[in-house]
């Protein structure tokens, strides 16, 4: 049971990172997760090749440990295409993030109920995975068996609760003006 239980624990765990790239208004180094840049034949994320830091609430100022890395570290935001335009400035690169409209506030509603939904989808999956191997499980009675499946119903809601809660609090950030 405490294997499903943390199966379920990072499902909500992926949920939340993946809320987090999504922005709502203020600058978060979570924005720039997923952009890589080409160092030295691998690709690598570039909080690893600099210092992500928030100077201000709208802006990003990312200022790589190499000084070659800047134009790499540029282009890679650019062709990351999440929204945000960055601008050298000298050693460093600042990314302005730019007001969120009505509009992109309510696209961006919508991409977290999708990524809650996929949350919901992985718990129910664990949910289905722990039915199976007890199902599968000839030596527990009956009786056990339908115990066991009613915790797991019980930590499901539990779970699917969170990720219900972790959306209504992400709706309101996006949704605030």
């Amino acid at each position: 049971m405490s294997d499903y239980e943390q199966k379920m624990e990072k499902a909500i765990e992926a949920t939340e990172r993946e809320f987090a790239k999504i922005r709502a208004g203020l600058a978060t180094p979570a924005i720039l997760n997923d952009v890589r840049i080409d160092y030295y034949g691998t690709p690598t994320p570039i909080s690893q090749v600099a210092k992500i830091s928030v100077p201000e609430p709208r802006m990003l100022l990312v200022t790589p440990w190499e000084k070659t890395l800047v134009d790499d570290i540029d282009k890679a935001i650019l062709a990351a295409n999440i929204g945000v335009t960055p601008m050298k400035d000298g050693n460093c690169i600042r990314v302005t993030l730019p007001i969120l409209t009505q509009e992109r506030r309510q696209e961006l509603a919508k991409v977290a109920r999708k990524h809650a939904e996929e949350g919901r989808v992985a718990i129910r999956n664990i949910r289905r995975d722990a039915n199976d191997s007890l199902k599968k499980d000839k030596e527990m009675p009956e009786d056990q068996v339908k115990k066991m499946q009613d915790e797991i119903q019980k930590a499901t809601d539990k779970y699917i609760a969170k990720v219900d809660a972790i959306l209504a609090e992400k709706e309101a950030d996006l949704l605030k003006v």
